[in-house]
């Protein structure tokens, strides 16, 4: 991918009751017939409101249903079986409906509009879907969302945890941008200097926001505005390298070992202190932004064992082989299991 052809979002409106806009932000981009998926019991929750909009803007509703499914095969069949009128599909709620919404609008190649209902993750903003693929999850190329509409009156009711999760998945991108510098320098890739740039401004914007709660509106549009342009770095990018490098690797590894895998973004927010320790770059600030959301008493609360991220720490160089993060080399493994054990920070989490 040469950077100049690049898809991103025509439409963006995160704030305060965005959610009754829906109807009009389909309705300017010339389209009055939709497909609505929901994640379970959201209709109930939310149902009602989007109906309103979309009745008083003149759109008409083809398919109405709740998803959750993300195995391949029943997203495909899902798919095909959409009428063949629709214009756009919209996936409300969190990342499974999300995901199965956007590979639908994919192979459809329908535009997709991306409501979350929670901020836990980046990836409703992103050109990729988290699948169930012959058993495992696997990310699948998808579609770059047409638009994003975020609610901060409904991402603030969600469980605090979600919120905890996007922190993680969003501070990460400092450990992420290093790993992608490093294998530059190895000469393993060539860096693109200006989707390497969306993604710092992105969490310098992020860490440098001041909150006295990570309920306040300020902060939630910061976390939103900054994973929606961490998306838009990943396909400027042609790649996730800009924003999962090291510390993603190990939470993959960790959903492939643990029976029952925490958060994906609370996953990352640990290991992002752990790499950032490890490449000795910006660990204070990491700690720092951790610290004072509540990030780890929450992550502290999880009864978390050491011994499961050491041997995500062994496996993550196999999570992707072609990639040359500091994991895959083996001194830097080393160092990660010792600070593991070692750091003081870590040790209020293992305990």
């Amino acid at each position: 991918m040469n950077g100049s052809h690049i898809a991103i979002p025509s439409l963006l409106k995160v704030g305060k009751g965005t959610l009754k806009e829906i109807g009009n932000s389909i309705r300017q981009g010339g389209m009055d017939r939709a497909v609505i998926y929901f994640g379970n019991g959201l209709i109930d929750m939310f149902g009602s409101q989007i109906m309103e909009s979309l009745k008083e803007a003149g759109v008409s509703v083809l398919e109405y249903r709740e998803l959750d499914s993300i195995r391949i095969e029943d997203i495909v069949e899902l798919a095909f079986g959409i009428d063949n009128k629709a214009q756009i599909i919209a996936g409300i709620g969190g990342g499974k409906v999300i995901d199965a919404a956007k590979y639908a609008a994919c192979l459809r190649r329908l535009p997709f509009l991306s409501v979350p209902t929670s901020a836990s993750s980046d990836g409703f903003s992103s050109a990729s879907a988290s699948l169930t693929v012959n058993g495992r999850r696997n990310s699948v190329p998808a579609r770059m969302a047409y638009g994003i509409i975020a609610d901060t009156d409904v991402i603030k009711s969600a469980p605090e945890k979600f919120l905890y999760s996007g922190i993680g998945d969003m501070v990460c991108k400092i450990t992420a941008l290093y790993d992608w510098a490093y294998e530059a320098e190895k000469g393993c890739t060539a860096m693109n200097d200006f989707a390497a740039m969306i993604a710092k401004k992105a969490v310098n914007s992020f860490v440098r926001t001041p909150f006295g709660s990570i309920r306040e509106d300020l902060f939630l549009r910061e976390l939103l505005d900054s994973l929606t342009m961490s998306g838009i770095a990943n396909e400027i990018a042609g790649s996730s390298a800009p924003t999962s490098g090291s510390e993603h690797l190990i939470s993959h590894a960790l959903d492939k070992i643990l029976e029952q895998p925490q958060l994906h973004g609370i996953q990352v927010g640990i290991a992002t202190y752990l790499m950032s320790r490890v490449q000795d770059h910006r660990y204070k600030r990491v700690n720092t932004i951790l610290r004072d959301t509540g990030f780890w008493k929450y992550a502290a609360s999880l009864h978390l064992s050491r011994d499961d991220y050491e041997a995500a720490i062994d496996m993550a160089p196999s999570i992707k082989p072609f990639r040359h993060t500091y994991l895959h080399e083996e001194k830097y493994r080393k160092l990660a299991k010792q600070i593991l054990r070692e750091d003081e920070v870590l040790g209020e989490v293992f305990r």
